[in-house]
């Protein structure tokens, strides 16, 4: 009866989500106090429906009930309890489900943390965001349920996906949809700033500390993807422009971008129209990444369903939500003044050029992996686009931005004079010129050059914003804004880092070794001892065993593995790994070249990866420095003192 409860609850949750959706909007709109007070009880009740019906489906998976047709279909009896858990949201019909409890989880978040600001705005939020709950809500129940019976049941289910049975994927999915869906957020305020006609400083306060939280978890969603596919794929790659992690960094570009913007209309009362726009598209993107993957028309190790009426169904969907909200935009927009004035040099304008370098690199990115796709429907043929395209049109949008993130911080607001931003950043510029140029490396190219030179660039600039603040602080407190900012550059910097180093410097070499050979790789040598038979839970694997030496002295013995899952016939490579801050050696094992039981030679991959870690601890810096930003004491003010502060801001732009 589990199952059962769970459908059950689902359908109860549809229910309260058009209560929800319905009623807190009609009240706002005709000024009743009682349809509005309905709009906290009814997000928290169906939090608690959809927690009860995730809480089933996940009690399915434990008790291994493979009379349910999901449970068979993604699960095992010898499936370890962690991935069995896992497994809950490793197909297409619970990582639904996952995104619509994380979007009760925003809601509720949004009912028990905005009790300062006024009922009227945080009731068009809550309604918003339930409807757009009612219609994920409608895809599951219509074509996606995860509590469906089987008639015949099996004696054993077909197993989760090997690629999926990995730790990484028990944090990356739930990171990456509290991301996804957090930007709903965002746009429920945006939408219900335009039902309201209040288009003022005062919504992009109260959205700022959602939009950035939801940024954080996008931030390490995707960081966290990229770190799994480099270590559990076995190709030694950190990002392969796959249409799916495309999927996810379109919308954390433009929501990069918002993060910024917002920052102008809350501080300047400009950008009004844009801002709502960036919010619009940021969580229309972040749907448009959910058809991808679940309607079927991608081919990727992470995308799940293949059901044309669903791909249909979420089809739909995207145009209404995307179609209504630009209508409503291009109603309420000619009625928005255009905030404060600002000269062309000036931090107004360095953030509006950020802006539009995000959102063309959003876009270069969005066409080159849909292109394809409209090709292949046109009948016109196949088409890929790799890599080479990414590269070629993504890198140079990125390195004007990259410097640009060190002027804009200390450009002023209104108007900033060009001679008093070269006199406070020349130190910076001598130093990042004297480090930028790699020539300790002893093999210097120009890219190299310019990605060390702007990474300094970022870092020096940082070290001269953080001098001049504490010369004007006068003692008084630097807010943690300033703070979070300098950290995430900072998380910038230390990414383009390792990108520009590991791209540079990285060795890779495939060998064929038999027992006591050597290879050597970056000073380092490895020493193939032997291939010896494992046995898994649910798995038969061959372990190498290597010794990892440098002068003559053994540093440790790491163990690649080539494994052969019992519910699939492919076999699973799991890379063996020796990291330190500076450098990782990646090994794997490829195939048997002959011989067995560890009498033999096998293929070997091996790479020579330098500074290839601070890869994804620049992005855990971004991520951190968020999370000290958005703890700034300003974000919690109260509505009786922002909206003085919004009143103001206009008059000052007027």
């Amino acid at each position: 009866m589990i199952p059962e409860l769970g459908h059950f609850a689902t359908m109860l949750a549809l229910l309260v989500a058009i209560v929800q959706g319905v009623m807190p909007l009609l009240g706002a709109h005709r000024n009743r106090s009682a349809w509005i007070a309905l709009a906290r009880p009814a997000a928290q009740a169906q939090w608690l429906l959809l927690l009860l019906a995730f809480g089933c489906l996940s009690y399915a998976f434990y008790a291994n009930d493979f009379s349910v047709g999901y449970v068979a279909e993604h699960s095992n009896s010898r499936l370890p309890a962690l991935y069995r858990f896992a497994a809950v949201w490793g197909g297409h019909e619970g990582s639904l489900m996952l995104w619509v409890l994380m979007l009760a989880t925003w809601t509720l978040a949004v009912s028990l943390f905005s009790r300062a600001l006024p009922e009227a705005m945080v009731a068009r939020v809550i309604g918003v965001l339930g409807l757009v709950s009612c219609g994920m809500l409608l895809f599951i129940l219509a074509t996606s349920s995860p509590f469906e019976r089987l008639i015949d049941i099996p004696a054993d289910g077909r197993d989760l996906n090997p690629l999926l049975q990995d730790p990484g994927l028990v944090i990356h999915p739930p990171m990456l949809y509290m991301g996804y869906v957090g930007f709903s957020v965002a746009f429920a305020f945006a939408i219900a700033a335009l039902l309201s006609g209040q288009l003022d400083a005062a919504w992009a306060r109260w959205s700022r500390p959602w939009t950035v939280l939801a940024w954080i978890f996008l931030t390490l969603g995707v960081g966290l993807g990229s770190w799994w596919a480099y270590y559990e794929l076995g190709w030694g790659g950190w990002w392969f422009w796959d249409p799916v992690e495309n999927a996810s960094f379109i919308p954390w570009l433009v929501g990069t971008a918002l993060i910024h913007s917002l920052a102008v209309t809350d501080k300047r009362g400009a950008f009004k129209n844009w801002t709502v726009l960036l919010a619009i598209g940021a969580f229309s993107l972040s749907l448009l990444g959910t058809f991808l993957v679940r309607s079927g028309v991608l081919t990727s190790v992470h995308a799940f369903a293949t059901d044309p009426r669903r791909g249909l169904f979420i089809l739909v969907f995207l145009v209404v939500v995307i179609g209504s909200s630009l209508l409503l935009f291009a109603w309420r927009a000619p009625k928005v003044g255009l905030g404060g004035r600002f000269a062309l040099m000036s931090r107004e304008t360095l953030l509006l050029v950020n802006n539009v370098l995000l959102v063309v690199a959003s876009g270069s990115v969005l066409l080159g992996t849909l292109y394809p796709l409209l090709i292949d429907a046109l009948g016109m043929g196949k088409l890929s686009v790799g890599p080479p395209y990414f590269q070629a049109v993504f890198v140079p949008l990125m390195a004007p931005l990259l410097f640009l993130i060190a002027i804009g911080p200390l450009a002023r607001w209104k108007q900033a004079r060009t001679g008093d931003l070269v006199k406070r950043l020349r130190l910076a510029l001598a130093v990042a010129a004297g480090i930028g140029v790699p020539l300790v490396f002893g093999n210097w190219t120009p890219l190299v050059g310019l990605g060390l030179l702007l990474a300094v660039w970022i870092i020096a600039s940082g070290v001269a914003q953080i001098r001049d603040r504490y010369r004007s602080a006068a003692g008084k407190r630097v807010p943690r804004a300033f703070w979070g900012m300098q950290l995430a550059h900072i998380g910038v910097a230390v990414f383009v880092i390792g990108v520009t180093l590991v791209k540079g410097y990285e060795t890779e070499k495939d060998v064929r070794m038999a027992p006591n050979d050597t290879v050597q790789v970056g000073g380092y040598t490895l020493r193939l001892l032997g291939v010896r038979g494992a046995m898994g839970p649910n798995y038969r694997a061959a372990v190498g065993d290597l010794e990892l030496s440098t002068d003559g002295k053994v540093l440790r013995m790491i163990h690649p593995e080539k494994r052969a899952y019992f519910s699939s016939t492919m076999p699973m490579t799991e890379a063996a790994i020796d990291s330190n801050v500076f450098r990782d050696i990646y090994v794997s094992l490829g195939e048997s070249l002959g011989g067995q039981d560890g009498i033999g030679a096998w293929s070997v991959r091996v790479h020579y990866k330098p500074f290839v870690g601070w890869i994804w601890g620049g992005c855990l810096l971004m991520a951190l420095g968020g999370l000290v930003a958005v703890s700034d004491r300003r974000y919690r003010l109260s509505a009786k003192v922002a909206a003085p502060v919004a009143g103001g801001l206009q008059g000052a732009s007027a």
